[in-house]
């Protein structure tokens, strides 16, 4: 039950976070690409990156505060079914171009960010 809290609670402020950037974002770019998804998920390809490779290999913390961040908070801050969704319906909707740099740009843009979070993160 300690577990099942400790996710739900660190849902609640992710996915809070998540929409307050989201909104934010797309209220500042306003066109059809979705850019406040595309914003939190390279944001948090790194943060989880960087936490995971910080909390492996140079500090020991409680399980339960990575239950919490990775799990709970991180889980629900970033959003693959959304891009996912997303992309598709720019796809189905004509636009063939946004759809794909939205798909692949995540992918390949998240990997890169997580590269770069590991790398920082090590040398520290």
């Amino acid at each position: 039950m300690e577990r099942f809290l400790l996710i739900s609670i660190g849902a609640v402020f992710g996915a809070n976070l998540r929409y307050w950037i989201s909104d934010l974002v797309n209220q500042r770019w306003q066109n059809d690409f979705p850019m406040g998804t595309f914003m939190v998920n390279l944001v948090g390809c790194f943060i989880l990156s960087f936490f995971m490779t910080l909390t492996a290999d140079r500090f020991i913390i409680d399980p339960r505060l990575r239950l919490f961040f990775t799990v709970g908070f991180l889980g629900a801050f970033t959003t693959f079914s959304t891009y996912s969704f997303e992309s598709i319906n720019l796809i189905s909707n004509g636009q063939l171009g946004l759809g794909l740099i939205n798909l692949f740009g995540s992918a390949v843009l998240g990997g890169l960010v997580a590269v770069l979070a590991v790398y920082l993160a090590k040398l520290i």
